[in-house]
């Protein structure tokens, strides 16, 4: 669904760069509170979760290249904001999805620049609010367990891709440049990113259900719904025929919990993103996604202006001066992985050490001055 240049006019391209200028600057701070783990979601697990922030954007960058068949002629690719959102956060999931839009248009000439804003706006904030609002919905009425989550993924996943087409549509009746029936947009739109919604829905519960099978401490989503562990103890003394049944329940320290690592998980997560975009990239549909699908038939690509980057070693997904397909495409791939989760992990160490820099201050303020 990445917009080219040409497809929204001057005014609509501006405001929407304006909403995603002050959607990311809200992101960054809450951001802070997240991989921090302080503030609603916070907790047990949010420090370990924060060296995943950045392996989380690299990953989506890699299943954006898997487009896969949906209809005849039309194909589909994951979106991401749902994925981000329930693994690392909301704020943490639009930074990744916007981190990707950006090394997508500026390194592989995939989104206008012009457009970035209003790719922004659609594919990271739209999707990363719908599917979290939703996914916290369903969460808080299902069964408190790991499947609810898994399924909770999934409804939300599949409901923000034709949320993020809705959006589009909307942006089009605003600054649409081509003179086409907005009824016909919406209808194209909504009908074919329905099914791609599945493929996003599939995806996305297949990821937070295998991460959950692991280490399910490090999926934002799922923290507060196990009960803590509780320790049950009675004093032994001539009262002890007392009823089993009333020993005192006393929490579990926090202390007594061990510190886990997270690098098999970064590790297999790496793996996976490599694999995907070097590897299996290859083999994904060639067919036009369901935006270019709609926009040809509708018309609405005869707008379409050259890309700023066209001329990039890296345009669309090849490394320039390979002859072969396979092997440009793959190192195209690879690059974009290492590129993404060099750019995504910097924000998110950045991110990281501000906030524990701002908790170190109140400290140092609040000690007792030394006497001379």
């Amino acid at each position: 669904m990445h917009v080219p240049d040409g497809f929204i006019n001057a005014p609509v391209s501006v405001a929407t760069g304006a909403l995603a200028a002050a959607a990311v600057a809200v992101s960054l701070r809450g951001a802070r509170r997240e991989l921090a783990g302080t503030g609603q979601g916070g907790g047990a697990g949010a420090e370990r979760t924060a060296p995943l922030a950045g392996l989380v954007a690299a990953f989506i960058f890699a299943v954006q290249m898997l487009n896969f068949p949906v209809a005849a002629g039309t194909s589909g690719h994951l979106l991401g904001g749902a994925l981000a959102a329930i693994l690392v956060g909301p704020y943490t999931g639009v930074l990744c999805v916007s981190v990707v839009l950006l090394m997508q248009g500026v390194l592989f000439a995939d989104g206008g620049l012009t457009a970035l804003g209003v790719n922004i706006t659609d594919m990271a904030i739209v999707t990363t609010v719908v599917a979290y609002g939703l996914f916290r919905v369903l969460v808080k009425v299902l069964p408190r367990s790991r499947r609810s989550i898994t399924v909770a993924s999934f409804v939300s996943a599949l409901v923000s891709v034709p949320a993020a087409a809705v959006a589009f549509t909307a942006l089009y009746a605003l600054g649409g440049t081509a003179d086409v029936p907005i009824g016909k947009v919406f209808t194209a739109m909504v009908g074919v990113h329905v099914l791609i919604g599945i493929g996003e829905a599939a995806i996305t519960a297949l990821t937070v259900g295998a991460v959950i099978a692991v280490r399910p401490d490090l999926v934002h989503g799922a923290r507060g719904l196990t009960a803590p562990l509780e320790l049950r103890t009675s004093p032994l003394t001539a009262a002890d025929a007392a009823p089993a049944a009333e020993a005192t329940p006393v929490p579990a320290p926090a202390a007594t919990a061990p510190r886990r690592s997270v690098r098999r998980v970064w590790l297999a997560g790496l793996a996976a993103a490599l694999v995907c975009a070097g590897g299996i990239s290859y083999y994904a549909s060639a067919s036009p996604d369901g935006l270019e699908k709609v926009a040809h038939d509708q018309g609405i690509d005869a707008k379409a202006r050259d890309h700023a980057a066209k001329d990039s070693p890296l345009a669309d997904y090849s490394v320039k001066d390979i002859t072969d397909p396979r092997l440009s495409g793959g190192l195209a791939g690879v690059i974009g992985v290492g590129a993404t989760l060099a750019v995504g992990t910097g924000v998110f160490v950045v991110l990281r050490r501000r906030r524990n820099a701002a908790d170190a201050r109140p400290a140092a303020d609040s000690a007792p001055a030394e006497r001379v």
